[in-house]
């Protein structure tokens, strides 16, 4: 390993690649950069053509299909990557979902079923896949989640994806102190607002990105790459000693009051 490859030797899990304008793709991009071997899972056959653009260059990655609401797909992931690395040193979790209704409609109306499935495919899913990859990771290592500002504070229209991130977090901590004794470390980076096609999906999202470029205290561009370098941090071994933090990546944004 060496400080420009401080990932080199390290087999990395990440979910959730959705497209090359995703955070995903941009931690994905730096933890090859880093020397990491990936395991990607993906959702549909379109996620799957992205995610063989991101390891075309690294032979030694590969991709496994999976849907985090389908317990037997969870599994057969887990099964997968025992059989072709035996065991993994970290985790990324990028994955998180509300039906579009349940951002539109007002907060009140939000739905039983918009409900359950926010908080089944953005929080489940990591207690899932944490739980069943625990035998993968022997000697430890690192799971990193990604949170947003609205876990804390409410955003108009950001709904119920606010509940689920606050959620999210509050398992990070959970996880964490579960997993402590196996010697995994558990955080998630809660990070500015990105313009990934998802979060154009989002309601009001350009007025929360111009309202984050008044008022955070660093007025440098920001987007995923800057998220994309705390992910392989918290991944190495410099990070040992982190755990149950979310992290703010957002130019200071979270820290202002007006």
């Amino acid at each position: 390993m060496s400080e420009s490859r401080p990932l080199e030797g390290k087999t990395i899990l990440l979910m959730g690649v959705a497209n090359p304008w995703s955070i995903a793709y941009a931690i994905g991009q730096a933890m090859l950069d880093a020397g990491a071997t990936l395991a990607l899972s993906y959702l549909d056959e379109r996620m799957k053509r992205d995610c063989e653009k991101l390891i075309k260059d690294s032979p030694e990655s590969k991709l496994y299909p999976c849907n985090v609401e389908n317990d037997d797909e969870i599994d057969a992931l887990v099964e997968a990557m025992k059989a072709d690395y035996g065991t993994i040193d970290g985790y990324v979790h990028s994955v998180a979902f509300a039906p579009a209704a349940e951002l539109t409609n007002p907060f009140r109306e939000t739905t039983r079923a918009g409900f359950n499935t926010a908080m089944s495919v953005s929080v489940y899913s990591l207690i899932a896949v944490s739980g069943k990859i625990v035998p993968l990771m022997p000697n430890g290592g690192s799971i990193t989640t990604l949170t947003y500002l609205g876990a804390d504070r409410a955003f108009p229209q950001y709904n119920v994806m606010g509940v689920a991130k606050a959620g999210l977090e509050s398992a990070v901590r959970y996880l964490a102190y579960d997993l402590g004794q196996d010697k995994i470390r558990v955080n998630a980076i809660s990070a500015g607002p990105v313009k990934t096609a998802s979060a154009r999906g989002i309601p009001g999202f350009s007025s929360m990105v111009e309202m984050f470029g008044e008022r955070a205290p660093l007025k440098d561009t920001f987007n995923a790459k800057d998220v994309a370098q705390l992910a392989v941090f918290l991944a190495t071994d410099g990070a040992k000693a982190i755990t149950a933090e979310t992290i703010f990546v957002d130019n200071g944004y979270h820290a202002m009051g007006m």
